[in-house]
């Protein structure tokens, strides 16, 4: 097999993959905060992530995998002032801020199975406050402060403060908020005491006041009580490589006396973007997958679309692309149906070199888009053994995450939630459309296939099914 080479955001290089642990690859990825839906821009990250760990699984390696779940400490910005985004959240919707996190965290995790996205661990930050407070009073003599508000991070303490992000700006990376009596603009908050006469629905005691943990030692904490520090790769969405990452790095210095960053490679997914500009849930109007759903696209269609992308690049989303995404996925679920019930088994000359090529791109930093192309290779070759054919289909989309020899055709056609036109209808237009062609009255096949694509429904010719959705 290829070598895996992984560009690493610390050193700006591609790099060759070499576990710490023989064996064995541990991988941390930055996880949602769980006080709204999370949108199809965040998902990207998770698709990344699993590509990430399938690849690393392909290559033989036993694969150590946490996504954290936030539901405690993130701000409604990165600053260090506003408020809690878990508190504000259960304040608007006239819950506990528990059944927030609860709910949103539910809904999370049914996203990821809808991705097929591969189960890891899913620890919650509230489990880890104490341990939170532990570190933080460890590096508190050094390279922590006390201020009313709570206790701060010295980035003066730590060699190459925000070297991952690479700052130019006098202060610094971080751009945090002003806060009285702040040794650096960009020094950053560890605890977050509750202000006298206030008090939140999650706090917890602390040698700093009653309180909440700042939101950048989670990760810190619960990536070496579940992976040990040093780990392999630490991945997230670009945006985590301007402020959370170097945080995180800062204080694993911190922790370590040392140079230890945490992670041996940090690895960034770019944004998804729309003609409006980057996905966000500050504006209030973005998408999730749900909303894909309803209108008629399966979320593979979505992975699928991920894929299509090198996941360092910006991705556009348009309904366009989201289509086509969907009919190139329905197009290999029929090249793989005369397959469902073969044995898969043997070998075949004529797959080496596909094999080959595909091992080539996820080893060139995860390059899906090349990778797709050997797999659209392997399911239109002809002339092949069944079994052999299956064996290499199901290899390459262990990698890919697609479930081609699961989903059905029929699956993937869904119906949107806003159609209004039923399927006893389409179906009856669809006879008078055959029979109009059978008869070669081309005008009037035509004049029915607009009628329909008016109400919503594209006939898509030779498509077995008869019939797709979309509106």
């Amino acid at each position: 097999m290829t070598d895996l080479k992984l560009f690493n955001s610390l050193t700006r290089s591609l790099e060759t993959f070499r576990p710490l642990h023989r064996g064995e690859a541990r991988v941390y990825s930055c996880g949602p905060t769980v006080y709204n839906y999370q949108h199809v821009g965040n998902m990207r990250a998770y698709v990344f992530a699993d590509t990430l760990g399938r690849v690393l699984s392909f290559k033989g390696y036993d694969l150590k995998h946490v996504i954290n779940i936030t539901d405690v400490g993130h701000l409604t910005s990165d600053a260090d002032a506003g408020d809690d985004k878990m508190e504000k959240a259960a304040a608007s919707q006239g819950k506990s801020a528990w059944d927030i996190a609860r709910h949103y965290q539910e809904v999370f995790e049914a996203d990821l199975r809808r991705l097929n996205i591969r189960p890891v661990q899913h620890p919650k930050a509230t489990d880890y406050v104490e341990a939170m407070v532990a570190w933080n009073a460890e590096i508190e003599g050094k390279h922590a402060y006390r201020l009313d508000s709570g206790l701060y991070f010295d980035v003066s303490t730590v060699p190459d403060y925000g070297r991952l992000a690479r700052a130019s700006t006098d202060e610094g990376e971080g751009r945090i908020e002003s806060v009285e009596g702040k040794r650096h603009a960009a020094d950053f908050a560890l605890w977050r005491t509750t202000p006298p006469g206030e008090s939140r629905q999650m706090e917890w005691d602390s040698p700093w006041g009653r309180g909440a943990p700042g939101w950048h030692i989670e990760c810190s904490v619960m990536s070496a009580e579940l992976l040990g520090h040093p780990f392999d790769i630490h991945t997230g969405g670009i945006d985590h490589r301007e402020i959370h990452h170097p945080n995180e790095i800062a204080q694993n210095q911190a922790h370590s006396c040392g140079p230890d960053s945490g992670a041996r490679i940090w690895m960034h997914n770019n944004f998804l973007v729309d003609r409006r500009g980057k996905m966000s849930k500050s504006t209030g109007d973005f998408l999730t997958l749900q909303a894909l759903v309803d209108r008629g696209y399966h979320p593979l269609a979505y992975r699928l679309l991920c894929l299509q992308a090198h996941y360092r690049s910006e991705l556009e989303f348009t309904w366009e692309g989201l289509g086509a995404a969907l009919v190139r996925l329905k197009r290999m679920v029929m090249a793989v149906e005369p397959l469902r019930e073969v044995e898969a088994g043997g070998e075949h000359p004529k797959f080496a070199p596909l094999i080959d090529r595909f091992d080539a791109a996820v080893s060139d930093d995860l390059n899906t888009a090349v990778a797709l192309t050997a797999l659209d290779e392997a399911l239109t070759m002809k002339k092949v053994e069944a079994g052999a054919k299956r064996a290499v289909i199901e290899r390459m989309d262990a990698v890919l995450g697609l479930r081609l020899l699961e989903v059905t055709r029929e699956e993937l056609r869904l119906r949107p939630a806003a159609a209004t036109i039923e399927e006893s209808e389409i179906e009856a237009a669809l006879d008078r459309r055959k029979q109009a062609r059978a008869a070669k009255d081309f005008a009037a096949s035509d004049a029915i296939r607009d009628e329909l694509a008016a109400q919503g429904v594209e006939v898509m010719d030779g498509d077995p099914l008869g019939w797709e959705w979309k509106l």
